[in-house]
């Protein structure tokens, strides 16, 4: 016991002239670097809720059931690709607001049961998650078949992939390939499918 409490008191001991001899040899450095994380923390603190309050108070709402991750939102500015009943195609239009009632679109003004169905590829978090999946596995299957390469150059002097090598590449890049048409495109309106326009108010 008494040994290892002299081990820590010169472990200790040994860190505190470290840290003397640190702050001897490059005082600026760490004063400087101080201010620097100091001064980052403290902007934080107060552009934090700036940037919370300048959300904007109104979006188009697409619900899918009563779950919130499932929820999708357009914002006053986005365009917004979609098919009513006015015009039985789609169209990409630009949100420009919205009240209680209607939304205003740069060429257009609906009312939410005027509206069919919406694209939502480009806003869906599932598609994101396809897309990484896709990105992954089609980028882990071509990285292992080139360091397979680059290490049979190496130490052979001639590109050679083994047969496990290439099936298992083969397998990645072909599951990757195979996800690709796998995205969310669409959202029809129905009983479960619901569009709502939100309007916060201001506290």
């Amino acid at each position: 016991m008494e040994s290892n409490t002299e081990n820590s008191r010169i472990l200790t001991s040994g860190s505190l002239q470290f840290e003397a001899t640190l702050m001897k040899k490059f005082p600026l450095k760490i004063k400087s670097l101080g201010t620097v994380f100091l001064t980052f923390l403290i902007l934080g603190l107060l552009v934090g809720p700036i940037f919370a309050q300048e959300q904007p108070k109104k979006f188009l709402l697409l619900k899918r059931g009563s779950k919130q991750k499932s929820q999708i939102r357009f914002y006053p500015g986005e365009n917004i690709t979609y098919k009513s009943k006015k015009i039985g195609y789609f169209v990409t239009d630009k949100l420009v607001n919205l009240d209680t009632e209607y939304l205003y679109f740069s060429e257009n003004i609906l009312k939410p049961s005027d509206i069919l169905a919406i694209d939502i590829q480009t806003k869906d978090p599932r598609n994101r998650t396809l897309n990484y999946l896709t990105q992954l596995s089609i980028g882990a299957g071509t990285m292992i078949s080139g360091l397979e390469g680059v290490n049979s150059l190496i130490q052979q002097g001639k590109l050679e992939i083994s047969t496990g090598i290439a099936k298992a590449s083969a397998l990645l890049i072909g599951s990757g390939l195979a996800l690709l048409p796998l995205r969310y495109k669409r959202f029809t309106l129905s009983d479960k499918n619901r569009v709502q326009l939100v309007i916060l108010g201001i506290e």
